[in-house]
């Protein structure tokens, strides 16, 4: 099947994003150029050591919708670190965003989509696309997947098919280290007012849950959440684990809420922590031949490549 390649432009929120990376090597399968093992953010931790790349090059995979060409064509923000970014180069194995010449992508997101591919042999294409737009690029077929950190809702998989998880995702806060939120020991003690980026579960199933929230406009994109928590003009921002991590990695004036192993903590399905890669309704082979890639891949180890991820983002 012959791509289309859209002409779509990329958001002003993404070009004031773009930035050099931290200069810490990793190789295209998302490990350290020097090791095999992840970087321990503690000493006492003990290191992860993460699996090599699936070998499926003998897989016949001509028949896959979309994989007709040998070309894996993935949509993603481009402007959601750690999960996805846009550098001015392609250090630390970034790869180019078809859609936006002399930019590149690099992430979790663009990690992962590099594993699968090198699995099977496959060229990987990155396109830039918003938020809102990744679903209806799917159906339009100028995408084959999505790899942009979503979750697997009832909602979303009426609308996509998902493989995966690519990854578990706890449900936290942001909030400045010095503010009164930040003494919070649980949801029912956050005040103030907060936001999330728009179209996500943070926004429409968790902030709600928080009984004294003033709950504002939703923010377009994450890097404007995480901007709003830190100059501000909210009180706090509702969102996953590994952004909250990007976000103070970039911020020492914020600080993660993490009320996951409390009472006082968001009621939590499934669908809602698990992060998963949409592919058009209907294309189980392709959802298969990603999960097949992703076999024997645990929290773990996913943890580990999003650690790998968050030390190499630019500043958001």
């Amino acid at each position: 099947m012959k791509k289309k390649l859209l002409a779509l432009m990329l958001s002003a929120s993404m070009v004031l994003s773009m930035t050099a990376c931290t200069n810490n090597p990793v190789s295209s399968s998302g490990q350290p150029t020097d090791s095999t093992q992840t970087p321990a953010t503690d000493s006492a931790q003990p290191q992860i050591t993460i699996p090599p790349v699936a070998n499926l090059t003998g897989t016949d995979t001509s028949a896959i919708p979309g994989l007709e060409d040998g070309v894996l064509t993935v949509g993603m923000e481009c402007v959601y670190a750690p999960y996805n970014w846009t550098q001015l180069d392609d250090a630390n194995g970034a790869v180019p965003i078809v859609n936006a010449p002399g930019s590149y992508a690099n992430g979790y997101d663009v990690i992962m989509a590099k594993r699968i591919c090198e699995a099977y042999g496959w060229e990987l294409q990155v396109m830039a696309i918003g938020w809102e737009g990744l679903t209806p690029a799917l159906d339009s077929s100028t995408v084959d997947v999505a790899i942009s950190g979503q979750s697997m809702t009832e909602e979303r998989l009426r609308e996509v098919d998902m493989a995966g998880p690519y990854l578990y995702a706890d449900i936290v806060c942001v909030a400045k280290k010095d503010s009164e939120q930040s003494k919070a020991t649980g949801i029912s003690q956050l005040t103030g007012t907060c936001t999330a980026q728009t179209g996500t579960v943070w926004y429409n199933s968790f902030l709600p849950q928080i009984p004294n929230a003033q709950i504002m406009p939703e923010a377009e994109t994450a890097p404007a959440m995480i901007t709003a928590v830190e100059s501000g003009t909210v009180d706090f921002i509702c969102t996953d684990m590994p952004t909250a991590m990007g976000a103070v990695a970039t911020y020492d004036s914020l600080t993660i809420l993490d009320f996951t192993n409390t009472d006082d903590n968001f009621k939590v399905a499934d669908g809602d922590v698990n992060l998963g890669i949409s592919v058009v309704k209907g294309n189980t082979a392709l959802k298969d031949a990603i999960n097949a890639a992703l076999d024997g891949l645990t929290a773990e180890h996913f943890n580990a490549l999003m650690a790998q991820a968050i030390s190499i983002q630019p500043e958001i």
